[in-house]
């Protein structure tokens, strides 16, 4: 998406509104005003901002969430995961979110299951702002990890986690080279996992059974080319892969035997 804005003989910004697909205009119009006019927003969004960087938020599950630049706008996608998680587990005790990102798995969790201690963890500490920013937001108590994966998580937790979700950097670095312009501005830690695109599951995958209870439930989002290949990381654990709503292969979802 080209940003074909340009000024008139009277120093106003002129953008080309037909090239903004109807319902993005009319939710930018929504937030238009004296101090974001219209042309405004439209040129941010043909310069390939994405459209919930500038609204500032973005709905996900039963929340509504800030976000921007510091972090991965929620997808459909994720919120796939959140509804797998919730039908497999009843009454967790402990839930682990890695790689939180926004916030949204977790916030999520913890508005459905309230009585659920939650832990989430990032290595980016914008996101781990955001995260809290999303925390007061939404009035729900859980705890932020600054750190790589597991490494923020009290030892305490140690086979005791009902239900582990992550939704980790899953695209490889040739991936990311044709994603489309909007995405690319989206953190590149939060997208980009290293070679393969495999790098952050597999290591996800080496460690989540020791912090499993028996019985506690795996849901990782994966890309849809690395079911078998993500399988295989999660050796010591029995797991399936799952499909998203467009049919793709999305889940990675397992029970600690």
């Amino acid at each position: 998406m080209g940003d074909r804005s340009q000024l008139d003989a009277s120093g106003r910004l002129t953008v080309p509104m037909e090239q903004i697909p109807p319902h993005e205009l009319s939710r930018l119009k929504a937030i238009a005003g004296p101090s974001k006019p219209l042309e405004e927003l439209v040129a941010r969004r043909l310069g390939g901002e994405p459209l919930q960087y500038i609204e500032g938020k973005a709905p996900f599950g039963p929340l509504d969430l800030l976000v921007d630049e510091r972090v991965l706008v929620p997808r459909p996608e994720t919120e796939g995961l959140f509804e797998i998680a919730t039908r497999m587990v009843r009454n967790p005790e402990v839930i682990v979110d890695l790689c939180t990102g926004s916030g949204a798995l977790a916030l999520a969790l913890k508005k459905a299951f309230p009585s659920a201690a939650v832990f989430a963890t990032d290595i980016s500490e914008d996101a781990i702002d955001v995260a809290n920013e999303n925390k007061l937001r939404n009035r729900l108590d859980i705890y932020l990890g600054l750190g790589d994966l597991f490494d923020p998580l009290p030892a305490s937790l140690l086979g005791e986690v009902d239900l582990l979700v992550a939704n980790p950097p899953y695209v490889s670095e040739a991936e990311f080279v044709g994603l489309p312009d909007d995405v690319k501005r989206e953190p590149r830690i939060a997208l980009v996992a290293g070679p393969t695109g495999l790098e952050v599951i597999r290591r996800i995958g080496a460690a989540v059974s020791k912090w499993l209870r028996p019985g506690g439930v795996l849901v990782c989002e994966i890309g849809e080319r690395q079911g078998v290949a993500a399988a295989i990381s999660f050796h010591d654990l029995p797991t399936v892969v799952r499909k998203d709503m467009a049919g793709r292969n999305r889940y990675l979802v397992g029970v600690r035997p």
